[in-house]
């Protein structure tokens, strides 16, 4: 039998967001953490900002280590797993880069030797940290760091496919030298899938790291485009998983939903429970799922600035530490049975080529054929126009015909 999924938290402090590093109070911590494991969740991953952590090139603070461990213990306590981010990165429309990457030090993130050399450092003293811990389940690379690689970033740093791909062979391999035999990872927002210039590629969010991790938000354009109870806007997490499967070597390599969230006001909040639900029944609906991972565990206080709107009601828990009608959802499913969902036999043929992405997108011809087969009550995967003919691929993964968008779109007959 295979393992049972994954259920867990982006854990988002209920005081201080993430800036609680600067102030660190285990004992709030602790507080946060009681209110996850209630839901029955059984892991959360978790931020150090990269900046609190590493403000110099030469000097990852010890302290700021010693209470990433705290945290990881605090968690086992309660019967929590953690998964570390390693580069933050990005979070909730800010940027977090360390002063030696920026402005007068301005390095690029993926190609300059100093700054890799210090990602290196971080992310190997970060795993070798934890990696004596049980409950420890790896790093993730970062959060969404891809969106520093292209517009619409206001400032990239441009990077080539080919430099991206060394990048990421270089830090996978400084966490697997801190922390041998863990499940360490790298985390992309949609671009990777959706974005036709965007050098973090498919293929590698498929291929590089122990498994392949999607990042599923419906303001992407999903809901404003097509409600936030239409088929797409129900299936979109789904949709990136059965996507991401199409490049994937293994034919069973395992897919983490590490975020997904109901978001405002596309979500209202009165519809956040209908739409969290149905977001988890279809995710479980697909074959090799390894986890569901929600963002996030609370609210962000009003009481700080500038964040987007969206952002401050994102929690499954207010800043009280109160579950919502969200929270019982995930912890319905988190308790429920587990169940083996059936093989998908239908495959919807996707481009293998990266340039042309985006009619993977919303509103594009692969996006409208494969929610054309999903209203028509199929259970599409996909597989890519260049595996499409090989029947060895097929069989391995269960595949018994394919469908071009054309044929969906026009009514054809399937192969």
């Amino acid at each position: 039998m295979p393992p049972a999924v994954r259920f867990g938290v982006n854990y988002t402090p209920s005081e201080g967001w993430f800036h609680h590093w600067l102030d660190f109070d285990l004992d709030s911590v602790r507080a946060d953490l009681d209110s996850i494991a209630a839901l029955g969740l059984d892991h959360v991953r978790v931020f150090p900002l990269w900046p609190y952590f590493q403000p110099n090139r030469t000097l990852i603070r010890p302290r700021a280590v010693e209470q990433l461990v705290a945290l990881a213990d605090a968690a086992a306590e309660r019967g929590l797993d953690v998964n570390v981010d390693g580069l933050q990165g990005h979070l909730s429309s800010f940027d977090f880069l360390p002063a030696w990457t920026r402005t007068w030090h301005r390095r690029n993130l993926f190609t300059d030797p100093d700054v890799l050399d210090g990602q290196e450092t971080l992310l190997r003293t970060l795993a070798a940290a934890l990696a004596d811990r049980p409950n420890f389940i790896g790093m993730t690379l970062g959060n969404e760091v891809n969106q520093f690689s292209a517009g619409p970033h206001p400032d990239p740093d441009r990077a080539t496919p080919d430099e991206i791909d060394s990048w990421l062979g270089r830090m996978l391999a400084a966490c697997e030298e801190g922390a041998p035999g863990r499940l360490h990872l790298h985390a992309e927002y949609d671009a990777t899938w959706y974005q036709d210039d965007q050098p973090f590629t498919p293929g590698q969010a498929a291929r590089h790291g122990a498994v392949t991790a999607v990042h599923s938000w419906v303001f992407n354009g999903t809901a404003q485009r097509y409600g936030r109870t239409s088929v797409p806007s129900e299936h979109h997490a789904a949709w990136l998983v059965e996507l991401s499967k199409a490049w994937a070597g293994d034919p069973h390599r395992p897919v983490w939903l590490q975020e997904v969230g109901a978001p405002a006001p596309l979500v209202p909040p009165e519809h956040a429970a209908a739409f969290t639900e149905a977001t988890v029944a279809n995710a479980l609906d697909c074959p090799d799922l390894w986890g569901i991972t929600w963002w996030c565990s609370h609210d962000v206080a009003r009481s700080l600035a500038d964040f987007p709107e969206l952002e401050y009601g994102l929690g499954l828990l207010t800043n009280d530490r109160k579950p919502k009608d969200t929270a019982l959802v995930l912890e319905r499913a988190a308790r429920g049975p587990s169940s083996t969902p059936a093989g998908r036999g239908t495959a919807l043929v996707v481009p293998a080529d990266p340039a042309v992405r985006s009619r993977c997108a919303p509103g594009g011809p692969v996006f409208e054929a494969f929610f054309r087969l999903v209203a028509d009550g199929a259970r599409p995967t996909a597989v890519l126009d260049t595996r499409a003919g090989d029947p060895e691929h097929l069989a391995a993964r269960g595949i018994t015909e394919t469908v071009t968008p054309d044929q969906v779109l026009e009514g054809g007959t399937r192969s």
